[in-house]
This record gives C-alpha cells, sequence and structure tokens, in this order.
C-alpha cells in the first residue's frame, strides 16, 4: 500500500538506491540492510544494531516471560475454555478417535503434542473439576505461555520496521506486556495466545517486507516474503479470525500491484512481482493451511464422536466404525439409515411426533446423531412378499420402491395436499399408512445419480451409491436442505419434498449410510469405498462454517460471559475466568489494562480524522505541514496499524454468533502498536528535545505498569475474598466485586 512515485522505485529490480536516484525531498524506507546511502531525510531505515536491539529484546523477552509465567500452575482448576482445548481435544488426538470442531486443527495439534511429550497418550482429563493430582498441567500452560512470551519481541521488531525511534519500539513492548488482558490469557491452555502469536509475526513480516521494496529479488527481499506467507498460513490454521491477517496482507499486495500498474512498470517486471507473491502469499499459506488438515485427518483414524459430520465413505474408512463391515448390495427387505448428501441435514428420521398443522400426521425430519427410529425397510410395491424366505431381489436404478418405518410401521408419503412447514414451496412429507395399504402417495422412484466404487451395474450399493428419491404422484423429490423445524419438531432438518427439479442439488441427493439385512454377508467397506482428501476437505469446512453460525448467542448470559463488539474496544464488560467466585476460590479476571485499552481505542477512531485533517491542510497549500518523508512514513506504517485494527475489529458486527471479549485481542495488539506510532510521531513532530521525548515515553512506561501492578491480582490469582478488590473495579459494568447479572 505505498504510494505511486514509492511503488515507481521499488519496481526497479537488482538496482541500488543511490543518492543520485532519489530526490531528497522523498522518503527512503530502506530494508534492515547495510546499504551504500547516505541521505539527510528525517525517516531514514533503522539499522539492526545487535548490541543496542538485541539487549532491548533479550529485556523485554525476560519480564514478558516473568509475567506470564509466574505462579502459572498455581490453580489446578480447568479453567473456562481449558475444558475443550487442554481436555476434550487433545484427548481425542491421543487415542486418535475423530471429533468434530470449529476452529482449524494447527493450535490444537500443538497443545496435544505438548500433552503427550508430558504425559505420554495414556490418560483421558475430564472435561472439568480439577486437573489429576499426578499431571503436569503446569508443563503444557508454559508451552502456551511461550506464544505469549514472543508477543513483546515481535512488538519491538515491528515498530523497528516500521522505521520508529528506539525508545519508542521498546515502549510498544512494554505496552503488550504491561496488558493484563493479554497476560491472563497467556498463563491458560486456550487458542487465543497462539493466535495471537502469528498475528504478530504476520505484522512482523510485512513490516519487514515493505522495508525491503527496493531490493525486489533479493535474499532478504524473498526472506520477508516468504515469512510473510509462512505467518498467513500458520495464523489461519489456529482459528478463522486470521483470515482477517490473509486480508489485511492481500489489501496490501493489490495496492502494491495497482501502482506498479498505473506507474508503467514494465510487463516482465510486473508478472515477476505478481508470479512471487502468488507463490509466497497464496500456495504457500494455502498449502500449510491444507497440510494441518492432512495431519489432521491422519491422526484421528478411529470412529469417534465427530463422525455424523462427515460422509459415510469417510466413516466407513475410521477404525471401529460400524460402517466398516456391512452387506454391500441392497436387497428388498433390507434395513436402512439413509443420509443426505447435504451437509448439516443428517439422516431420514422420524418418531410418533405429529405435525402440528398441516395433515397432523407422523413427523419425518432429518438427525444426525445414531438412532434405531432413523431406520426404514426398503419394500416392494404390493403385497404378498415374504422378505425372510423367497428369494433375494436387488433394489435398482428405476425400481419404484415403499419405506416402511421400521419403529412405527408407518410408510414414507408424501401429497400435494399440504406444503411443508418451513420450505412452503416445497410439499409435505410425512410418514403415513400401513405396509398393507395401496396408497400411491407412499412410492417412490429410485435415480442413481453417482457410483463411487468400481461395481457399475445399477443397483444400490451400501455407501457408494448416490441417488435421488422421485415421489411418484407428484413428481417431487426428497429433499433435506439443513432447514430447522421450530421447537415442535425439536430443533431438526426439515425433510421436505422439493418441486424444484435441480437434479445435482446435495440435496436431493441420498445414500445408504447403513445396510441391515442377515440374510446377506458382511463385506469389508474399506476397499469398496473411495475417498478423496479434497472432498473430505471441503466437507469438513462446510460443517465447521454450519456449526460456526450455530453457535448464538445465549441473551440470558450476557454481561456475564458474553459481550457485543461495541462494548470491547471500552472494556464495559470484563469476563471472569472461573464459573466459582467464592472465598477461597483462585479468581482470574480478562480485564485489560484500561489505559492501554482507552487511550488506544481513541488513537483508533481518532485516526482517520486524522488522515483527513493533514489531507485537507495539504490539499490548501499549508506549509510546513509534513517534515521531508514524512508523509509517506505516516501512511506507509499508519495503514497496516489502523487497517489491521480495523480488519480485526469490525467484521465482528456482521457476525451472528455468540463473540467474548477475547474475540477483541488481536485488534488489540494493532491497537497497541498504533498508539506507540503515534506517541512516535507526536514526538518527531513536536519541538521537544530529546529529553524531554524521553521524559514523555518514560511517563508512558511508569503510567501502564502502575495500572497493570493496580490490577495484578486479578491477572495471577486472588485467592482472598473478592471484598478486598472493591476498588478494582472501576465501572459499574464490571462484575469483580458484585455480579448483578448472572450470579
Amino acid at each position: 500500500m505505498n504510494s505511486r512515485k514509492d511503488a515507481k522505485r521499488g519496481s526497479v529490480v537488482g538496482k541500488k538506491a543511490t543518492s543520485t536516484q532519489e530526490p531528497q525531498s522523498k522518503f527512503v524506507a530502506y530494508p534492515l540492510l547495510q546499504e551504500p546511502v547516505t541521505t539527510s531525510v528525517p525517516y531514514q531505515r533503522n539499522k539492526w544494531n545487535p548490541s543496542i536491539d538485541g539487549s532491548l529484546i533479550l529485556l523485554l523477552t525476560m519480564v514478558c516471560a516473568f509475567t506470564r509465567l509466574y505462579r502459572i500452575g498455581r490453580s489446578n482448576r480447568i479453567s473456562w475454555d481449558e475444558s475443550f482445548f487442554h481436555s476434550r481435544f487433545p484427548n481425542q488426538y491421543l487415542n486418535r478417535s475423530y471429533y468434530h470442531d470449529v476452529h482449524p486443527p494447527l493450535a490444537k495439534l500443538l497443545i496435544s503434542l505438548s500433552r503427550f511429550a508430558v504425559d505420554g497418550n495414556n490418560r483421558t482429563i475430564e472435561p472439568k473439576g480439577n486437573y489429576p493430582p499426578d499431571f503436569n498441567y503446569t508443563f503444557t500452560r508454559c508451552f502456551t505461555a511461550l506464544f505469549g512470551i514472543g508477543l513483546a519481541p515481535l512488538a519491538y521488531l515491528t515498530c523497528l520496521h516500521l522505521n520508529m525511534k528506539r525508545k519508542t519500539c521498546f515502549l510498544a513492548g512494554l505496552f503488550v506486556i504491561a496488558d493484563n488482558a493479554l497476560c491472563v490469557m497467556s498463563r491458560f491452555v486456550l487458542l487465543d495466545t497462539p493466535l495471537l502469536f502469528f498475528t504478530a509475526a504476520t505484522l512482523c513480516s510485512i513490516a519487514g517486507f515493505q522495508n525491503t521494496r527496493h531490493y525486489a529479488f533479493s535474499p532478504a527481499w524473498w526472506q520477508w516474503l516468504l515469512l510473510t506467507g509462512l505467518s498467513l498460513g500458520l495464523v489461519s490454521s489456529c482459528k478463522w479470525v486470521g483470515l482477517f491477517a490473509v486480508a489485511l496482507v492481500g489489501l496490501y499486495t493489490v495496492e502494491e500491484l495497482l501502482n506498479m500498474y498505473t506507474d508503467f512498470t514494465p510487463v516482465t517486471t510486473a508478472l515477476r512481482h505478481f508470479g512471487a507473491r502468488v507463490a509466497a502469499l497464496i500456495v504457500l499459506p494455502l498449502a500449510i493451511y491444507m497440510a494441518s488438515f492432512a495431519v489432521h485427518f491422519a491422526v484421528l483414524n478411529r470412529s469417534g464422536s465427530g463422525d455424523a459430520t462427515m460422509p459415510p465413505a469417510f466413516q466407513a474408512r475410521l477404525h471401529g466404525s460400524k460402517l466398516n463391515h456391512q452387506p454391500f448390495t441392497v436387497m428388498y427387505g433390507s434395513v436402512l439409515d439413509l443420509r443426505s448428501m447435504h451437509p448439516g441435514s443428517g439422516l431420514l428420521h422420524s418418531h410418533p411426533h405429529k405435525y402440528p398443522d398441516g395433515s397432523q400426521q407422523q413427523q419425518v425430519t432429518g438427525y444426525s446423531h445414531s438412532d434405531s427410529n432413523n431406520n426404514w425397510m426398503v419394500m416392494r410395491v404390493g403385497n404378498g412378499f415374504n422378505y425372510t424366505s423367497d428369494p433375494l431381489l436387488q433394489v435398482k436404478d428405476g425400481d419404484t420402491v415403499r419405506l416402511m418405518h421400521k419403529r412405527t410401521s408407518a410408510m414414507l408419503h408424501s401429497h400435494r395436499a399440504h406444503k411443508a412447514p418451513v420450505s412452503t414451496g416445497n410439499y409435505e412429507v410425512t410418514a403415513y399408512g400401513k405396509p398393507e395399504w395401496s396408497d400411491t402417495n407412499n412410492e417412490w422412484r429410485i435415480e442413481i445419480h453417482k457410483e463411487d466404487s468400481s461395481v457399475t451395474n445399477g443397483e444400490i450399493h451400501a455407501i457408494t451409491t448416490q441417488f435421488r428419491l422421485r415421489h411418484i404422484v407428484t413428481n417431487c423429490l426428497l429433499s433435506a436442505a439443513a432447514v430447522k423445524l421450530p421447537p415442535w419438531g425439536f430443533r431438526q432438518t426439515e425433510i421436505s419434498c422439493s418441486r424444484s427439479q435441480d437434479l445435482r442439488s446435495a440435496a436431493n441427493l441420498w445414500v445408504v449410510e447403513r445396510h441391515i439385512n442377515s440374510r446377506v454377508p458382511s463385506v469389508d467397506m474399506r476397499p469398496m469405498v473411495k475417498m478423496s482428501f479434497i472432498s473430505n476437505f471441503i466437507r469438513l469446512h462446510l460443517e465447521m462454517a454450519r456449526s460456526n453460525n450455530a453457535l448464538i448467542p445465549d441473551r440470558d448470559k450476557y454481561n456475564h460471559l458474553e459481550s457485543d463488539p461495541w462494548s470491547w474496544p471500552f472494556l464495559v464488560y470484563p469476563m471472569r475466568m472461573l464459573g466459582s467466585w467464592n472465598k477461597g476460590d483462585i479468581k482470574y479476571y480478562e480485564v485489560g489494562n484500561p489505559l492501554i485499552w482507552w487511550v488506544s481505542t481513541l488513537m483508533c477512531l481518532l485516526y482517520p480524522l486524522q488522515l483527513a485533517y493533514y489531507h485537507v491542510r495539504k490539499a490548501r497549500g499549508i506549509s510546513g505541514v509534513w517534515a521531508p518523508g514524512e508523509e509517506l512514513h505516516f501512511w506507509n506504517a499508519g495503514k497496516l496499524l489502523w487497517g489491521g485494527w480495523a480488519l480485526h475489529y469490525l467484521p465482528f458486527f456482521a457476525m451472528g454468533r455468540v463473540t467474548y471479549i477475547h474475540h477483541y485481542l488481536p485488534a488489540l495488539y494493532f491497537a497497541i502498536l498504533l498508539l506507540t506510532f503515534e506517541i512516535d510521531h507526536f514526538c518527531r513532530r513536536s519541538t521537544l528535545g530529546s529529553r524531554s521525548q524521553a521524559a514523555v515515553v518514560t511517563i508512558c512506561a511508569i503510567g501502564v505498569l502502575a495500572v497493570f501492578c493496580w490490577f495484578a491480582p486479578l491477572t495471577f490469582g486472588h485467592t482472598g475474598s473478592i471484598g478486598d478488590l472493591k476498588y478494582r473495579q472501576w465501572l459499574p459494568t464490571w462484575n469483580i466485586y458484585r455480579d448483578k447479572y448472572a450470579m
């Protein structure tokens, strides 16, 4: 996102800038390299000084390590989402049982690896209460705390790449250290700390890449470009929130390429830049992201709690799955579990409950879990067949069949008389009638859509054959589109008969997930089924998105755990890390450093107005607005920091899912660095001397450290009466001392 002139200079490949090539009135953002260039402009690049920068980074790392590790194993209570990320999901990885979650697997795999290192795979940790006395939970907490410790040196390096003064670079690291919310989140086994670390690594890498833009295709240029792609792959593999970092780098890259186009960069040079960015910023991150899921699938090779979210072909390859061995060819008289191919729709299901309106006949729904109410017997049209003694007859493409619900003996039925309760453009589907009745509304024709095995003889096969069920009378298709019924339907999926003739729609396609017939020998299904990583990868993401959208806010708990995005920057509703808040409990409170949060929020809100103010003054020709190179530096650094804050914060207003204050932490990191940048900008533009500027930085550091210490009891764990901390409740909405909302 550079200016046109700056991008034009950067398009020169393999040439080093010299004082004769660069007008002295323009800013040159040199990389952290040694180059023979001298210039009098005020914003020269920061050169790496091992004695100074190395010492400051070491100091920041040590101080940050103390705050993140101090008494980290004090509480043996499983705190908040540790029940998922330290207990439940690592349990699944260690015993290799397949599970389903809304988050990508990388951070969970790393946490599981730390648990394996300390405890092997012979233990299951219950996801509530206290950790077992002989379990070294402190080790795994220290492991995730390492990511939190890395935030402070990354903040320093990022500001150094953005060409801030070293005193403000150091201040940025102190701000990260002194934020209580960042500190307390680093002390528990959660996904947020690895996410924050890789987000910070992405920002540091793109800032380093920006600093090497005048050395296109040099080793340093490639290094920072590849590090940016690596960081993008890692951050997006922890949580989907990491895609906001992808968006930031994507917008930056698009502006760079557009600037090359408008500055008439030679086509061959522009294509080289485009190809390099595609390889490093698209192919590399995508490869890392997909590799994390490949490891996820490879580790979880046993049947587990998440089987039902995946297609039958995937389930049949899992060790211990009930789908491994079953009859292959479907016969009349077989009992079937029919699964919709539409993600989230589940298995064809019925139960004795009636529709409250319409025909008021027996409900037919979609249900995801294994249940005897999912069993349907496939029958021939007409009577007089003995399915236990007559010769076996295969069910084939084009056959007209009837499906009897095994538990209630009612027939799968549809009619024109009534519309579906939710999808009113479709016909209602019910379970109605008896096997001996001759009712054409109970008849369905089988239409094979695809056969995924090597056997393609027109027969219906378990798991491998996808088919449609067409109602004979109405010509509609049995459909399940993941539409949920009201409470009277137990929030299960609506099954309707669709008048749409979309023959490829997954909602209209079915597969035999389980086939039961004592007269037909079972076979090993694993060699029969085809399993594609890409199809499993896509299906899992559809299920993850569906599960994510199902996380609806619980308004009964509002202001106790959940909170709206508007409240986060103002620290209106901090969150208790433990449900129990009694005397003797070790109490942790996710409250940020109010001084950092409120002032950084003010800077984020004022930055666009500040840009507009400077632009208006420049347009009016008012002299003295910018020193040489100052305007470009203000834009190059500010766009990354403010843009990162906006991209990591504003999208939450459009989300319908449940949100918590910790969702603001990635945006907070950008806000902290923007605050540091504004302090640096003020010191540069002011008439203050170096000592006065140092005093400003010192006052800021002392202020945030003092506030951090004030709230430290709730960061490191408070064991006394909470009444002792009543004066730390700065806002009436905080539930430190009183909780009028939920407790």
